[in-house]
């Protein structure tokens, strides 16, 4: 799990450094990480060929600022190991005069802006804001940008792409589309909220660690799902792997059923047993299922799912009200979180419960508001208000704990964007629940299992959800190593269940 540090944060951390660091040592520091990361793109261009990058052209386009001084100071590095290296000082009277100097002492070039130069250029790096710009692009950085996307020149971005947020991830129109970002001190809410427009991220560790507070969020690692993901000992049977119920489906959505009931079996459950209308459907699908018409016959679980296509009206609010009855551990989905936001009653009875929501933008504007452009901070909010762990779905998907604690999911494909993705994930966080995860692990494991599934079954193309599904047992097997766990305790009653 790696830290994500907000615009603010890094500010005062490089100011505490700079008592004792010299700032131009920073930068230079820095610049060089910049420069290292630019001479491998550059020498990946040439394949089997030359051995190195001398004489390929690198354009910076310099803006004002220590954003532009590391593009400058780096551009000084890479005219030192024989690169072409010319500057477009897109504010000429605030570009950072030492970084000119030493680039212009190299033999690097100053030019005017010239969308020819930047479409004839091998690589270009995007040094025009930084952590502080606001808004999108101005020109002429704008059509300087939009030449290099035009000729399909690589662009590394420095520290984060131009013209998009440092703490939400918004995408301002234009915007950087980097082939990859070159970071410093730490990585920023923007590397993962807005992945796409990053590309690969490097970071260079100059040593601002000790001067960095608690992070703003974080991101997990398959280490840390790996660590948690529940895994059969041989003393466990299907009672102490966690017993999941599944409230879901109905005559219109009998799928929903299937897609959440059959993600909870494939997720390591020791046993799922299925309350609704749906139970043929489901029984055609995973005979393996304890199937029963409503929540009150179900029998014992230790947590439960509960929404997905379950309905608005009134046996899909009696069927909510009977999983909390349950007072177990529970996965609010869909339908359900639609009747959250209807019923005052039901919010407060999830209130403080370990609960895990997880809406889309939807319906989270249904339940608190619209989303905007931070997307931690409203799900943060949201978890605050409504004393439930929330799991925003979305592009990133956004993990948010009543304590404050945060996840970011970066999202690495779109191919989960797909009708019945959903009902899958919260079958996963319902067996993660059961299998005694808290909440804001549960959700946070269940959303990155999600995604690889999701990988592994579009494999570069699209996929339904049912493949999605599929795929879950592929992701454990990447993930996991085979460490056994200690059992659950089982559930009192066990009557009832066969074999």
């Amino acid at each position: 799990m790696y830290g994500l540090w907000t615009a603010e944060q890094i500010r005062v951390a490089e100011a505490a450094m700079m008592r004792t660091v010299p700032g131009e040592t920073i930068m230079r520091r820095a610049a060089f990480g910049l420069a290292v990361q630019v001479l491998a793109r550059l020498r990946a261009l040439d394949g089997a060929g030359r051995a190195g990058a001398a004489g390929r052209r690198v354009v910076l386009l310099v803006g004002a600022g220590h954003n532009g001084g590391d593009a400058l100071w780096a551009g000084y590095e890479l005219r030192r190991r024989g690169v072409a290296v010319t500057a477009v000082l897109l504010v000429p009277e605030r570009a950072y005069a030492p970084g000119l100097a030493a680039l212009r002492r190299a033999g690097g070039r100053v030019a005017a802006p010239d969308p020819a130069l930047v479409a004839r250029a091998d690589l270009v790096v995007d040094g025009i804001v930084g952590i502080s710009g606001r808004g999108g692009l101005r020109e002429p950085g704008a059509g300087l940008v939009a030449a290099a996307a035009r000729a399909g020149v690589p662009v590394v971005a420095v520290d984060l792409p131009s013209g998009v947020d440092t703490d939400t991830g918004e995408v301002h129109d234009p915007a950087v589309a980097a082939t990859a970002t070159v970071t410093f001190g730490a990585r920023k809410p923007v590397h993962a909220l807005a992945a796409p427009s990053c590309g690969p991220v490097h970071l260079v560790d100059f040593g601002l660690g000790p001067h960095l507070p608690a992070p703003h969020a974080h991101v997990l690692e398959a280490a840390d799902v790996a660590a948690r993901w529940p895994l059969p000992g041989p003393a466990d049977d299907k009672y102490t792997q966690g017993v999941v119920g599944i409230a879901a489906g109905s005559a219109v959505y009998p799928g929903a059923a299937v897609l959440a009931t059959g993600a909870a079996v494939l997720a390591t459950s020791g046993m799922v047993r299925y309350a609704g209308t749906a139970g043929e459907a489901v029984h055609a699908r995973r005979p393996e299922v304890v199937a029963t018409a409503d929540v009150a016959s179900a029998g014992r679980v230790q947590a439960w799912t509960v929404g997905p296509g379950s309905g608005t009206d009134d046996a899909g609010a009696a069927t909510l009200r009977a999983t909390l009855a349950d007072e177990v551990p529970l996965c609010v989905d869909a339908d359900a979180i639609t009747l959250l936001a209807q019923h005052a009653d039901l919010r407060a009875a999830v209130r403080g419960r370990p609960v895990v929501i997880t809406p889309h933008d939807r319906e989270f504007a249904r339940l608190a508001g619209e989303v905007g452009p931070d997307r931690i901070g409203a799900a943060r909010r949201a978890a605050a208000e409504l004393g439930v762990t929330v799991l925003l779905k979305g592009h990133a998907t956004v993990v948010a704990d009543p304590d404050g604690r945060a996840l970011v999911h970066p999202s690495t494909t779109s191919w989960a964007a797909t009708a019945g993705s959903g009902d899958v994930l919260s079958g996963i966080v319902g067996a993660l629940l059961a299998a005694g995860l808290e909440p804001w692990w549960a959700a946070g494991c269940a959303a990155y299992l999600h995604a690889r599934a999701a990988e592994i079954a579009a494999a570069g193309a699209p996929a339904p959800a049912a493949a999605i599904q599929a795929a879950v047992p592929a992701a454990i097997r990447r993930l996991v190593t085979p460490v056994p766990r200690a059992g659950r305790p089982a559930p009192a009653d066990d009557a009832g269940d066969g074999g």
